[in-house]
């Protein structure tokens, strides 16, 4: 439901086979079409982040090509260790990693030679990510977005859409809208307590259910910014200005 058209899998051809870069969905399907692209010549299994619809496919990918997989140290899965484990600026198959937390702990986007980035959930052309604690957190969101905001990248390959060219002022946008929620979160608070869904009634027009889960989880994100902030407090299920 909320993965636009599907979740992008990225097939990066090497001597020695293919780099698959999200493997996707736990769906059969989607593996035999990976394994048709790649004619069964998988060499590497890398995962930007463990949330379902990018790793769901991992162990089913794995058991029919042998391949080792590439992830973050500290994964957010504790049933899934790497075979291979990643830190923030390792080069892995000629890719960059870059720690980039706030849609997931373990998110990682891989730089390309050239000025391209596979940016998974953290960026993405078609919709700002969701935030959901506690794996999700909106202060190492924004400060993830500053991280992609202080390099000199010319396209973003996200994990869902289509790609992103000249990203920086996407990126400028992106900060300046969880900006504007955030003042506007503070400013309702301002006004008496409220609960999560409280401020989603008040400050969102979203009416599909799933749509206004995820603009809850964004919510509780930025309470939670603010709280380790000191701006805002919690009592009970109500959230006030402090």
């Amino acid at each position: 439901m909320m993965t636009y058209h599907g979740t992008n899998t990225y097939l990066l051809e090497r001597d020695d086979g293919f780099v698959v870069v999200d493997p996707g969905p736990d769906d059969e399907s989607h593996v035999d079409a990976i394994l048709s692209a790649t004619r069964r010549q998988v060499s590497a299994i890398v995962l930007t982040h463990t949330h379902s619809d990018h790793f769901g496919a991992t162990n089913s990918l794995k058991d029919r090509t042998g391949a080792p997989t590439y992830g973050f140290h500290l994964s957010e899965k504790p049933a899934f260790t790497p075979d291979i484990p990643i830190h923030h600026g390792d080069i892995v198959l000629g890719m960059t990693a870059l720690h980039t937390p706030g849609h997931a702990s373990d998110h990682l986007c891989f730089a390309l030679p050239g000025g391209t980035v596979l940016t998974a959930d953290h960026i993405m052309s078609w919709s700002s990510s969701i935030v959901s604690p506690p794996g999700g957190d909106m202060a190492a969101y924004v400060a993830s977005l500053h991280l992609m905001l202080s390099r000199d990248d010319r396209l973003y390959l996200p994990g869902h859409g289509p790609p992103l060219a000249d990203p920086k002022p996407y990126v400028e946008d992106l900060i300046a809208y969880r900006v504007k929620r955030e003042k506007a979160i503070l400013q309702a608070l301002r006004n008496g307590p409220a609960s999560t869904w409280d401020l989603v009634d008040r400050l969102y027009s979203k009416t599909h259910p799933w749509l206004r889960q995820a603009a809850e989880r964004n919510v509780a994100a930025h309470l939670l910014k603010l709280q380790g902030e000191g701006l805002v407090r919690e009592d009970g299920e109500q959230w006030q200005a402090a």
